[in-house]
């Protein structure tokens, strides 16, 4: 114990200052502790020091704030306290048992004690109760009897101590199979808050899957059926050999380490694993060379972590089974059925029959997961079969790889009606899949560091073909029916398990991952004998799996044109049918966050287009004649049964170009027709908003007199309401009004569903408008903590687009409020004219397409011109982050 400089004893509380003066020492205390912390090395003596120095303190609290009652109480310690494990910030948790005759007299006594620990900053976690109490509390509540489990006394009357120890027992309270229930329960529900995975790419490393509660677990439901003073006796009962123990106790310190490094960090008992803390953890812990291209620090740091909570993951998964075996089924539990001449099973769990097995038969160890997925009344691996299988993987090597019986049986796991996800996992936890697909290992536990993905790269994966999965199931035809339809029409559902298994298995690799994984991919399915239809297939899918997304989200799908050269590509309704559905899979499970009505809506029309245009083929597109008259015509009818007359749609039509009939929907024409021809000049500026759109998302409409600053006006205003601009049409009529559209979202992502909400928004927009400024304030468009964790180098690209005649200016840069209002601002002082836009907010990530000409309608083809228009815009948006803020005009 390291010597203080002032002893705790009475006089130390008798003195004036003493409340100063044991500040003064939990100071030094701490600052001794953190000046021996090095996250190279252990822990577990710092937080036993911590724990052993708060002992003291409330041992000498207690003597003199108790006095003649200190001896009548007891005090103990539960939770981590109770444990002897404080990290810095950590809660502690005591508990005064009063004797039941007396719980009156030492009030102000304990009143004096608990105030003064909260003047020194201890702030404690308090409960005072008999040991009736304690025991009442504990059988209605599982928790506390868990944290009354970890007691210990600090000072007091020993005996009561020991009278609660007998009260508490699992032949009172909480058997230990009703405990374990109990407790399983628990981590259910606890693991659905993590979306059942531990692989969030800012993790909580105490409750999370595979984090320190994981631990907790094994040593509370061990230390309940076998009265065990530490997790060192799993070894003396069996549950563990030596070599487990040492890998769960190396486990253990790792999460130890960063767990006191990062409360260091923090000053606070912060357990999240966030972008904020993340580099700086990298650092201490090594992860951190001159040489090192940008995050690879962190994502190296990250690997590290998640590693590591794999091993945990797993050895929680086979102790609790084994304990379920112990403590529920007893003596039911060795009663074996046969499978086959390689397997049994017991108490519902799949046993090899002896330890030779694998040995003699390599290819059981895929064979294993087929029988669980056609066995679906199996519950999973036993544990002494999964330990075989971890040492087992040498097994799987080259001659392993190339087997055709072992690719038959890979390949089959992949045609089964239900179970594919579930094993999929399986394999990834105990090592299977990485070993019989050796590029898959790279992307193991591997880190993206950015906005868009919250998962690593192998979860993202097993994601994806889960959502695949979930479209085959009338189980979840509620979510995406849509996708469910579209799934009846897939012959051979393993290709597109397939294609999601490869599509991001290249990422950290050097080059396109598309193509990288492309030529993977075609590797595997020639290997595995797929057809050279189906081995073009998945290839194409990994290839192309993001082409989809990119043409909904960044070119205008609108236009004739770019649907027949989208269905060129895609080239077959077959071959669309695979792309859209992994392209809904794959973004829904980047990020869920990312998903909503609008990409929903915008994938379909996009899906429903090219279905059309590969329907009537691609000798014979539908022409851009033919789209505008289509929509003219049924505009048209639309607007005639809602009573407006012919000749009111002609003067409402006179001025506008054949243009606007291709670039928006016939209900979309309606609309914008009747207000128009229920408007005269003193209504203008005309503000219109319809709550919900085809695309999903609320339409924003302006109409009024042509003028240079009306983009920049509107943007700001809807940037300024906390609104999310998805898509932007600017249109010019002849006699030089304009009809501007706005396609947006909340800043949540989800619809505008209040009416005052929606007044608000028009009424705001028009007065804007109407006086030519905005007024200054609060902007309420937030930019999310992690934003700041990943700037985004803003580049300017041009783009011909012949088929319009215009340029495509295609910036990318850090979204930020007033973004596309400065954007305005510059092409009125570039003389620029703004036909479209294109918005794309990915995380913090803009992407905008901005279809440009001169003022004579030509595009900007001149290179010192686009030069100049970059180096304004680079200027403006590298000017402080204070000057977003500030009022625009």
């Amino acid at each position: 114990m390291t010597t203080l400089h002032k002893p705790i004893n009475a006089a130390l509380f008798t003195a004036p200052d003493s409340l100063q003066q044991i500040k003064q020492l939990l100071k030094q205390k701490d600052t001794e502790l953190r000046e021996k912390f090095d996250p190279q090395s252990s822990v577990s003596g710092l937080i036993k020091e911590k724990s052993d120095f708060i002992d003291l303190i409330l041992t000498g609290c207690w003597q003199y704030f108790l006095g003649k009652y200190a001896h009548h109480l007891c005090l103990i310690a539960v939770g981590g306290y109770g444990r002897r494990e404080l990290f810095p910030y950590s809660d502690i948790d005591i508990v005064v048992i009063l004797p039941a005759e007396d719980t009156d007299s030492h009030h102000q006594a304990l009143a004096n004690f608990f105030t003064f620990l909260w003047d020194i900053g201890l702030k404690p976690g308090q409960s005072v109760r008999t040991i009736t109490q304690c025991v009442d509390a504990a059988v209605s509540d599982q928790t506390i009897m868990t944290s009354l489990m970890e007691n210990r006394l600090i000072t007091g009357d020993s005996s009561l101590h020991e009278a609660l120890l007998t009260q508490i027992t699992p032949d009172k309270i909480w058997p230990s199979s009703e405990f374990f229930a109990a407790k399983m329960e628990e981590q259910r529900l606890r693991y659905a808050k993590f979306h059942d995975t531990a692989y969030n790419l800012e993790p909580n490393i105490k409750e999370g899957p595979g984090g320190l509660r994981d631990r907790q677990v094994i040593s509370w439901v061990f230390k309940r059926h076998y009265n065990a003073s530490s997790i060192r006796e799993l070894t003396h009962y069996g549950f563990l050999p030596e070599s487990e123990y040492m890998e769960l106790v190396a486990a253990l310190e790792v999460l130890w380490r960063i767990r006191y490094a990062l409360h260091l960090l923090t000053h606070r008992a912060e357990d999240r694993l966030i972008f904020d803390y993340q580099r700086d953890l990298a650092q201490q812990f090594g992860f951190s060379t001159d040489d090192q291209q940008r995050n690879e620090d962190v994502e190296q740091f990250m690997q590290f972590y998640f590693k590591t909570v794999q091993g945990l993951e797993r050895l929680n998964e086979m102790l609790l089974q084994l304990f379920n075996e112990r403590f529920v089924c007893g003596e039911s539990a060795g009663a074996a059925t046969p499978i086959n001449d390689k397997f049994i099973a017991i108490n519902g769990y799949i046993e090899v029959v002896d330890e030779t097995v694998f040995e003699r038969h390599p290819l059981a160890l895929l064979e294993i997961f087929l029988l669980l997925e056609q066995y679906p009344s199996f519950k999973g691996v036993r544990a002494t079969t999964i330990r075989l299988i971890r040492k087992s993987l040498h097994l799987i090597n080259d001659d392993f790889r190339q087997d055709k019986a072992a690719n038959r049986l890979f390949i089959e796991a992949f045609r089964q009606p239900r179970g594919i996800t579930d094993q999929l996992r399986r394999m990834n936890r105990y090592g299977v899949l990485a070993a019989y697909i050796p590029c898959f290992a790279n992307i193991v536990a591997r880190m993206q560091y950015d906005l868009f993905h919250i998962y690593t790269v192998d979860e993202h994966t097993l994601f994806v073909i889960r959502n695949l999965r979930r479209f085959a199931l009338d189980k979840h035809s509620d979510e995406l029916p849509f996708c469910n339809t579209i799934f009846l029409q897939i012959a051979k559902p393993e290709l597109l398990y397939l294609a999601g298994l490869f599509h991001d298995i290249a990422k950290g690799r050097k080059g396109d991952h598309s193509a990288v994984g492309e030529e993977l991919a075609r590797t595997f399915c020639s290997q595995h004998e797929l057809s050279s239809h189906d081995t073009n297939l998945v290839a194409w899918l990994v290839r192309n799996h993001l082409i989809m997304s990119m043409t909904a989200q960044r070119k205008d799908i609108s236009d004739p044109e770019i649907i027949h050269q989208f269905a060129q590509t895609v080239g077959s309704i077959e071959y669309l049918n695979h792309l859209y559905l992994l392209t809904v899979a794959d973004i829904r499970a980047t990020n869920p966050e990312l998903w909503n009505a609008w990409k929903d809506a915008l994938l379909k029309e996009l899906y429903s287009a090219t279905h059309n245009a590969l329907r009537i083929g691609l000798q014979s597109p539908l022409t851009t004649t033919d789209r505008v008259s289509e929509n003219k015509k049924e505009a048209e009818q639309e607007l005639i049964k809602l009573g407006i007359s012919q000749a009111d749609i002609a003067n409402a039509w006179q001025h506008v170009s054949d243009d606007y009939f291709l670039r928006y929907s016939a209900d979309e024409i309606a609309w914008h027709t009747i207000a128009i021809a229920s408007s005269s000049e003193t209504d203008l500026p005309l503000v219109l908003l319809r709550p919900q759109t085809q695309r999903g998302s609320a339409e924003v409409f302006v109409y009024t007199q042509n003028e240079e600053a009306i983009f920049s006006l509107s943007t700001a205003t809807l940037d300024q309401l906390g609104l999310t601009i998805l898509d932007a049409r600017i249109m010019t009529t002849l006699d030089n009004y304009v009809l501007n559209s706005f396609l947006v979202l909340e800043q949540s992502g989800e619809a505008i569903n209040e009416l005052f909400r929606e007044i608000h928004i028009c009424t705001a927009l028009r007065n804007n408008l109407r006086y030519h400024q905005v007024k200054e304030h609060k902007n309420i468009h937030r930019q999310s903590r992690q934003a700041q964790h990943f700037p985004i180098p803003t580049s300017v690209e041009f783009l011909t687009d012949p088929l319009n005649n215009q340029t495509i200016m295609e910036l990318v840069t850090t979204d930020h409020a007033g973004l596309l209002s400065k954007i305005g601002r510059i092409f009125i002082k570039q003389g620029i004219s703004l036909h479209s836009a294109k918005i794309s907010t990915i995380g913090s990530r803009a992407e905008d397409m901005f279809y440009i000409t001169d003022t004579q309608l030509q595009p900007i083809t001149d290179t010192a011109k686009q030069r100049q228009i970059r180096e304004e815009i680079l200027k403006a948006l590298t000017a402080k982050k204070s000057a977003n803020h500030k009022s625009m005009r």
